[in-house]
């Protein structure tokens, strides 16, 4: 695979960080990355893999943008209001970066059509606001052994942590019972922004090689006292869903 004259241009300054240069901009061009939930977390990443170069970004989200949702899904304009997420996406994401593939599937994922759902992907970003998706999206993830890259915000807080199976604790390992649903998670855009900006490292850094994924560790955000700390997470060796790995 090469690199055309205008994508070695448009990617010009990314490599050129040590350990990059245009075989890792190869490799990101291979990638294929699923970001699930068209959200607050989801349109930034969204955006800024497309930006990086991701040669193909599966989009998936079953609902429409709605008024409530602009102060935070940064692919939602005004005018967009009711159409369907993964759709609008799409269209911006390829008017952005035209040498990459978007597609769109608008759909919920359950434990039945994960796999059609999500495919063969090199790495899985997640961009839920419920836990239910989530443990499946991981389940599915440890299945195959795809990188799930999770992240939570709530407020001006917000929380992450890379899911390498085998490699560390999977969702189910760090969340041994399932944590409450919230209806109405109270949120700043910028939250969002932040974490799925973090969330987009850690797919440019596990897919060229470059740097440590965040394995092993949870990475807290504190937006009202401008705080960030780890702490390290285990794997469950009795954990139901990764422990024959």
């Amino acid at each position: 695979m090469s690199l055309s004259p205008s994508e070695l241009e448009r990617y010009e300054r990314q490599m050129l960080i040590s350990g990059w240069g245009v075989e890792g901009q190869k490799k990101l061009k291979s990638a294929k990355v699923a970001v699930v939930g068209i959200g607050g977390l989801g349109c930034s990443a969204a955006i800024y893999l497309a930006a990086a170069g991701i040669g193909k970004i599966i989009l998936v989200d079953k609902g429409k943008f709605k008024l409530n949702n602009l102060n935070r899904q940064i692919l939602c304009w005004q005018r967009d209001v009711g159409k369907f997420k993964a759709e609008v996406a799409k269209e911006k994401l390829e008017a952005l970066n035209p040498e990459i593939e978007v597609e769109a599937v608008v759909a919920e994922i359950t434990k039945d059509n994960a796999h059609d759902v999500i495919g063969d992907v090199d790495v899985v970003l997640d961009g839920q606001d419920n836990w239910k998706t989530r443990f499946i999206i991981n389940e599915y993830c440890v299945r195959h052994s795809i990188p799930f890259i999770h992240a939570g915000v709530s407020a001006l807080h917000g929380q992450m942590t890379t899911i390498v199976p085998g490699k560390g604790p999977c969702f189910r390992c760090i969340f041994p019972k399932d944590p409450p649903e919230v209806e109405k998670i109270l949120v700043l855009g910028a939250t969002p922004a932040l974490l799925a900006s973090l969330q987009v490292m850690e797919t440019v850094k596990l897919v060229t090689g470059i740097g440590k994924p965040l394995v092993g560790r949870m990475l807290f955000a504190n937006g009202e006292e401008m705080v960030f700390e780890t702490v390290e997470v285990k794997r469950n060796v009795e954990c139901p869903v990764c422990s024959n790995l």
